[in-house]
């Protein structure tokens, strides 16, 4: 596995678009690592402090996961380095689409990612600049729809991501409108947990999970965990968190998804961050999902988890270790030898697969349908991974092995 990942990680990205801001500082890069499949896709980002490296570690990830999400298509992805505070904001990405417009028409397909809006701002500002939807170089570079099918399976795929959902098995509130791309990726975090004990053995039900980060991902793998019978015991975002050893029950954790505020938790007896850091990596768990940024999770903190009776990760957030590496740093490395690690390309593909079931085919407008293929394509991969490797243990190297095998 390391010969073949160390092949990929060195080979160079195909493509590299620079772009300097006319009328800022702003400067943003699209890098894509192939176009596999005649095209490749990966959501755009802003930071204040980004550089190309992050943007080809990322665009590198996305080439993995597709191999799990499909299509069957290249990774790619867009950062901005620039400050999302800025009231320039607007401006700056306007320039940067109208920029990159000639690939999204042509190859590369786009979607929302840190810091920027998949419904508010990509999908409006790229249209200004003449795309029919951010997704539309897939479409033309992979698919070769007629322009029928095109202008169908276009449509399907905004009405889609943005679908308000009816159910209340996939939405904390039928009242809020929330929408499939809200739920769908913590949806798919959660669902990994419970095919991995379907699966390896056991089951999910009165097992304890700690969630890191309370955003759209954390929030809903909150929500799933404890709708599926796990027992939510700690929850740390930025701002502080909770704990409650004997578990949240599942209004507590709905409470606390319906009263966050953005993507920060809210919850009366809210201990700080400092002290919940020194706190939550040493309560008895079984689950653990980093859901928050990338690269934060040291050796220490993990190592009092498997202490504390970890069995099983299911990653949230890209590359949650706080390693240098793209993507098997020796934290990472620590990790898989001793517990269950589902890696991200596997338990966050959601929204990815999302992008797929709606370009493929034309398929109903359904949430079952469309929350179903997401959980079916995850346990396929679980399955995969444990047809070569039912130890329980190196389950991301064998992942990657699979993966990579596909791609080198």
């Amino acid at each position: 596995m390391k010969e073949l990942l160390s092949i990929y990680e060195n080979k160079a990205p195909e493509i590299v678009f620079n772009w300097k801001d006319p009328e800022t500082e702003a400067e943003g890069w699209t890098v894509i690592n192939s176009l596999r499949g005649g095209a490749a896709g990966g959501g755009t980002r802003m930071r204040e402090g980004l550089d190309m490296n992050e943007v080809l570690s990322l665009a590198k990830t996305m080439e993995v996961k597709f191999t799990v999400s499909g299509p069957a298509i290249g990774g790619a992805k867009s950062g901005i380095n620039f400050n999302p505070s800025d009231p320039r904001k607007k401006g700056v990405l306007e320039r940067w689409y109208r920029a990159v417009s000639p690939l999204l028409k042509s190859y590369y397909g786009t979607g929302g990612d840190l810091n920027v809006d998949e419904i508010h701002e990509v999908i409006p500002i790229t249209e200004d600049s003449g795309v029919w939807h951010p997704q539309e170089g897939v479409f033309n570079g992979h698919f070769k729809p007629t322009e029928a099918d095109k202008i169908n399976r276009i449509g399907q795929l905004r009405l889609g991501v943005i679908k308000v959902l009816e159910s209340g098995k996939y939405s904390p509130s039928t009242a809020r409108k929330y929408t499939v791309a809200d739920m769908i990726t913590g949806y798919g975090v959660a669902e990994a947990v419970r095919h991995y004990y379907d699966i390896f053995g056991g089951t999910v039900k009165g097992k304890r999970a700690v969630v890191q980060g309370f955003g759209n991902v954390g929030a809903a793998a909150a929500f799933y965990f404890a709708q599926m019978g796990a027992k939510v015991v700690g929850i740390i975002d930025r701002d502080g968190g909770v704990i409650n050893e004997d578990g949240f029950s599942f209004e507590e954790i709905k409470s606390f998804y319906l009263d966050k505020k953005g993507n920060t938790l809210v919850a009366d007896g809210m201990m700080s961050f400092e002290e919940i850091n020194s706190k939550i990596w040493s309560i008895q768990t079984e689950i653990f999902a980093p859901c928050a940024a990338s690269r934060l999770i040291t050796k220490d903190q993990i190592g009092k988890m498997i202490e504390s009776g970890l069995e099983v990760i299911s990653c949230g957030a890209n590359v949650p270790f706080a390693d240098k590496e793209i993507f098997f740093g020796p934290i990472m490395e620590y990790t898989d030898e001793k517990v269950s690690l589902i890696p991200d390309f596997i338990s966050n593909c959601g929204m990815a697969r999302v992008f797929a079931y709606f370009m493929e085919r034309r398929v109903p407008m359904d949430d079952e349908l469309i929350f179903q293929d997401t959980s079916e394509t995850i346990r396929k991969a679980i399955l995969n991974i444990f047809k070569q490797n039912a130890s329980k243990v190196n389950l991301s190297k064998t992942a990657f092995e699979i993966a990579l095998k596909q791609l080198v």
